[in-house]
């Protein structure tokens, strides 16, 4: 696996995990790595510093092939994933989106995939006002808040990205 740290054509800087430069490469030829923030396909690679393990330090070093985790079962253990240990202010972050979530789920009505069609009907006064929410893709997003219509993605929960 390999980490770029990556740049699109509005000057947003993000990282990403590929398995090889080829990876990397051929993903972003076909379109599919895009700005988490703008959605723009035209995506390249940032500068960024070499990551070189130092050796001078003793019980500093890092297994070239670490072993394979398992279980006495004989089943395949979990893999471990990626961790950050949070500062006071992150936790408080992460927190408020929570409640963010939970008071938009506990105040509005799940439409699904039909959202995008139930928010006109409301811009439109062909159905009453209410809050809704549910699924829209990012072009279907752009084209109601060009009608004047406002939506707003709804963030995720700090567990659904973990």
């Amino acid at each position: 696996m390999i980490k770029y740290a990556l740049v699109c054509d509005a000057a947003h800087e993000f990282e990403s995990w590929f398995a090889s430069s080829g990876s990397y490469d051929t993903q972003v030829r076909r379109g599919f790595v895009t700005c988490p923030y703008c959605q723009s396909p035209k995506v390249s690679k940032a500068v960024m510093a070499p990551n070189v393990a130092r050796t001078d330090k003793p019980g500093r070093e890092r297994a070239v092939n670490p072993p394979e985790p398992s279980n006495d079962t004989g089943a395949p253990a979990v893999q471990p994933q990626q961790m950050a240990l949070l500062d006071e202010r992150q936790q408080a972050l992460r927190e408020m989106i929570r409640e963010l979530h939970e008071k938009i789920v506990q105040s509005s009505d799940d439409v699904g995939e039909a959202f995008p069609e139930e928010a006109r009907k409301m811009h439109d006064g062909e159905t009453p006002t209410r809050s809704i929410r549910g699924k829209a893709s990012f072009e279907e997003a752009r084209a109601l808040l060009e009608d004047g219509i406002p939506v707003l993605p709804i963030p995720d929960l700090p567990e659904e990205r973990n």
